[in-house]
């Protein structure tokens, strides 16, 4: 092994030869154990999120391996109809040229080519995090074997009357021209106005006063609400008003859904610009009135005059026209939540277009079929309710069973031309035909068309192809190999299905209802089993101070960066290789330079996934701190040097392991608990407590092997005993492979580096720490009666240790130890370990005070009823001692307090388990027996 540990050497080595032997692939044998990979837009780059997301999934599935499951990790990327559109768009635009220059066909064509040449960004990325993923089964949603999936359930759930299309309330993206969903429009509070206008009754005599944050809606308002308690009002209740500025007459109406208590109780109704108005016009039958064109200019529905205006000028327009007109009341500064286009910035207008929707909400259809709601829905609510699939942590499944409770039916189409085109065609009479192609929609017509075919424009949300992922990347609905582009196999349906339903989902909370809830829905509906047993929902990622990442804060980090660093004179150009906009750069740099001012060191892969287990609490977000992954980092580098130190106290050859069993009880001692250590660790990995996994894993590395059990193996392997030699050689190596082992799944390349040089030297054969077994804590032997004296032996050498320490005695430097008071056991323990007390502490042979003798003045560290003492003629500072002691003296009496609180009271012992109970009050006597013992030393001093 080479004297320090380099990460990159080693991290750009490993992962080409692991991918290069098929190590990620199925092994054909054991139990299926699969894991679906959320596929990450094709546009993306690795981001945090990712990063500790696709960590999480690489230890379960490296962790499941090992244990001889037949593992896959499927893995794929998604075709982000939007998203990719926009950025060939953009590509074209610097050519001064549209979409519609070239024409469907040539702009697929180009964005193809951009896929080709740029698309697979973020799975190389993902790479570099060490994932083991099978790479030779990744998937595209666009790829022909998905397309063929989509296809075939738009078919059979419209042929099922289970989508239909119609003319409904959407979100409208203005700027792109289509349709979103609910997960591409962030709400943003902006500084905006109400402000209250006067609508007079029809005959003049009266007036309702309203308030609106839209007043250019207006010109599309089709009543007026009240509440049907609102004494205020009920006289006007189906009176009509006049409309200001349009000359059209809108009723009064009642409803529940006006709060009387806000504002003026009265609210407009614009049910073609507005969800809730909508909702409230199909109650009472009101025929919706829409003002906009498709890029949010008014009109030929509004009056003449504001006709042809962008929805903001017309704003303008009509304020202007009402305050002339004396009936606008009020204007006020007031917050107000805008839904905002992810992808365009623009402004989302609630528009009412022709789309496609699946059906989710009705129970019987005219003809008598079940409807989507005991079809699709009532399956996926019953697959969590019943415990099919569990979620964790499990409050999340209430909010899955919430959403689908409510569920509304679901747009699928998109007014894009990059995604999969659906499959339905109309003829010159309007008619509409459904096939997977125009041949089957033809052929399955019951009267035939009239003239030609059109097919529709629209192609379907990237998420109804997303819902298909846990069977269509298997090969569904295929009967053999499914191939692709390159002739290479990628599924097969009839060998593949056994990963069907997968182990666990790992995903955020954000997507539990556009994914999680829509492919439990698809998969039920068309294999009828559940996609998978378990979803995991993985915390937020932060940063250090909680704050949310984003660019426009400078607080957002590259995965990548930390792994390789960030150099800052000058600040390289990798540290900003996702901040494409100067101000966002500019941002990022001061921040970085502030916080760092030597820049941001190398920590490596390892380190960072270290990192983000010991974060994957149950929190629903988690900070992310660069100096706490420094730590883990540090943590590298000590097994590093462990390593080091336990290869280069081996003989040449391989180490065979004693006939006998380990021969100290040092070495029983560590192998208890190793054997511990790994129970707790699987117990970890099943209820996905990653944070306790690699607390666990951390403190048995650091404390108990490099701490103890290094310092503990010396006085063997340099002592005369050849049998005791030999036996800490092997036990040495045999947990240094286990703890290799245990550790692969979260620091996979550090790991596969210490092996190498491990493996041989206990004769195994295996090329990679890959195809290794997890360590089974089964067949490791417990010692108890050696982890009793081990534990002894430590707190005696903890004791002097902290003495030398506090009283600034240097550690070269011999010094005496006195032994007083103690019992039989003590005694004999002392007798068996003077030696190493010796060797370790760099002390004198410990000599007993005779029971009456005088003692000298000493520094003493009490363990049980054993008193050991370093005289302080000559060493210690006598005033030092007795502060030292005072202070461990206040210490132990809050420890006491702390029990005695606990054990006062009634419930704790009434309710806490039996064993904790009686732990609470060995510690209590024991404590006492201390704090007796160190006052009595504190007294002798004076």
């Amino acid at each position: 092994m080479e004297k320090s540990f380099e990460p990159a050497q080693i991290e750009s080595k490993w992962y080409a030869r692991w991918e290069a032997s098929g190590a990620f692939q199925p092994s054909g044998k054991g139990d299926p154990y699969c894991i679906l990979l959320p596929p990450p837009n094709v546009t993306g780059t690795l981001h945090m999120g990712h990063a500790f997301q696709q960590t999480v999934m690489d230890m379960l599935v490296r962790y499941q391996r090992m244990r001889g499951m037949n593992t896959l990790w499927q893995v794929g990327t998604d075709h982000a109809g939007i998203a990719t559109q926009k950025i060939v768009e953009n590509q074209l635009a610097t050519e001064n040229k549209t979409r519609h220059d070239l024409g469907r066909d040539a702009f697929i064509e180009r964005v193809w080519t951009w896929k080709e040449e740029s698309g697979s960004t973020i799975t190389h990325q993902m790479r570099r995090l060490g994932v083991a993923a099978d790479w030779s089964r990744e998937r595209f949603t666009m790829d022909e074997g998905l397309s063929a999936a989509v296809r075939k359930v738009f078919v059979e759930w419209y042929r099922a009357g289970l989508i239909y299309r119609g003319n409904r309330l959407v979100n409208w993206d203005p700027v792109l021209g289509t349709a979103v969903s609910d997960l591409e429009v962030n709400n943003v509070e902006r500084d905006g106005h109400m402000w209250s206008i006067r609508y007079m009754t029809a005959d003049g005599t009266e007036n309702l006063v309203v308030a609106t944050t839209r007043p250019e809606t207006m010109l599309g308002d089709v009543a007026v609400a009240v509440h049907p308690d609102d004494e205020r009002y009920a006289h006007l209740i189906g009176t009509l008003l006049q409309l200001p500025l349009s000359g059209r007459q809108i009723p009064v109406i009642a409803d529940d859904y006006v709060d009387k208590d806000f504002g003026t109780g009265a609210v407009k109704i614009t049910p073609a610009h507005d969800f809730n108005d909508y909702a409230i016009g199909q109650r009472h039958k009101l025929a919706p009135i829409d003002i906009f064109t498709l890029d949010a200019k008014v009109n030929d529905n509004a009056p003449e005059k504001y006709r042809g205006l962008d929805r903001y000028d017309a704003r303008r327009r009509v304020l202007a026209d009402l305050e002339a007109a004396g009936l606008l009341v009020e204007t006020k500064p007031h917050k107000l939540q805008v839904p905002v286009s992810q992808r365009s910035d623009a402004v989302i207008e609630p528009m009412l277009t022709d789309q496609w929707f699946v059906d989710l909400t009705s129970d019987t259809l005219t003809d008598g079929r079940p409807g989507g709601r005991k079809a699709i829905t009532e399956p996926a609510l019953d697959a969590v309710r019943s415990g099919e699939i569990k979620f964790v942590p499990e409050n999340w499944s209430t909010t899955y069973t919430q959403w689908l409770d409510n569920i509304q039916d679901w747009c699928i189409s998109r007014q894009l031309w990059w995604g999969h085109r659906i499959p339905a065609w109309y003829d010159e009479a309007g008619n509409i035909f459904v096939g997977e192609d125009e041949a089957d929609a033809r052929g399955s017509a019951k009267t035939a068309p009239v003239g030609a075919l059109r097919q529709d424009n629209d192609v379907l949300d990237t998420w109804f192809s997303s819902a298909l992922w846990p069977f269509s990347t298997l090969g569904w609905p295929a009967n053999g190999p499914v191939k692709n582009e390159h002739g290479d196999v990628v599924a097969n349906w009839e060998q593949d299905k056994i990963f069907l339903p997968s182990a666990v989902l790992v995903t955020g909370f954000d997507i539990i209802f556009f994914w999680v809830a829509r492919m439990v829905m698809a998969t039920k509906y068309f294999t009828a089993q559940v996609p998978f047993r378990e979803v995991y929902i993985n915390a937020i990622v932060r940063d250090a101070e909680g704050q949310k990442m984003s660019k426009s804060k400078g607080n957002t980090l590259d995965p990548l960066d930390l792994i390789d660093g960030i150099e800052l004179e000058p600040l390289v150009e990798k540290s900003t290789r996702s901040l494409l906009i100067p101000q966002v750069r500019e941002k990022v740099e001061k921040r970085i330079r502030k916080d760092y001012p030597e820049g941001i060191p190398s920590i490596g892969t390892d380190a960072l996934r270290f990192t983000f287990a010991a974060l994957a609490s149950y929190s629903r977000t988690i900070n992310f701190d660069i100096k706490r992954a420094e730590g883990y980092k540090a943590f590298c580098n000590k097994l590093w040097n462990a390593a080091r130190f336990v290869l280069m106290n081996l003989p040449e050859g391989d180490i065979v392991a004693p006939t006998g069993g380990p021969v100290t009880e040092a070495e029983r001692w560590i192998l208890t608990r190793l054997k511990q250590t790994l129970a707790e660790v699987e117990q970890h990995f099943v209820s996905y407590r990653f944070d306790h996994l690699a607390q666990s894993l951390y403190e048995f590395v650091w404390n108990e092997l490099c701490d103890w059990f290094l310092e503990l193996s010396k006085p063997a392997l340099s002592g005369d005993d050849a049998a005791a030699a030999a036996s800490t050689r092997h036990t040495l190596l045999v947990v240094l492979d286990s703890v290799l082992r245990a550790l692969h799944p979260v620091i996979p390349f550090i790991t596969e580096e210490i092996w190498q040089s491990v493996g041989p030297k206990l004769g195994l054969t295996e090329e990679s720490l890959m195809q290794r077994p997890w360590p089974n804590a089964c067949e490791i032997v417990a010692d108890d009666a050696a982890t009793a004296e081990i534990e002894w032996f430590k707190n005696v050498l903890s004791g002097i240790r902290r003495i030398r320490s506090e009283m600034n005695i240097s550690p070269a430097k011999v010094i005496p130890l006195l032994l007083a008071d103690g019992d039989a056991d003590d005694r004999a323990r002392i007798e068996k370990f003077a030696a190493q007390i010796s060797f370790l502490a760099r002390a004198e042979t410990p000599q007993w005070i005779k029971t009456g003798s005088d003692e000298p003045a000493a520094a003493a560290a009490v363990i049980g009823a054993l008193r050991v003492m370093i005289p302080l003629a000559g060493l210690i500072d006598l005033d030092a001692e007795k502060a030292r002691l005072a202070k461990e003296i206040a210490r132990i009496e809050v420890e006491i307090k702390k029990c005695e609180s606990k054990l006062g009271n009634a419930n704790f012992v009434a309710n806490a388990p039996a064993e904790v109970v009686t732990q609470e009050r060995q510690r209590i006597t024991d404590w006492n027996a201390t704090i007796v013992a160190l006052r009595e030393q504190a007294q002798k001093l004076g």
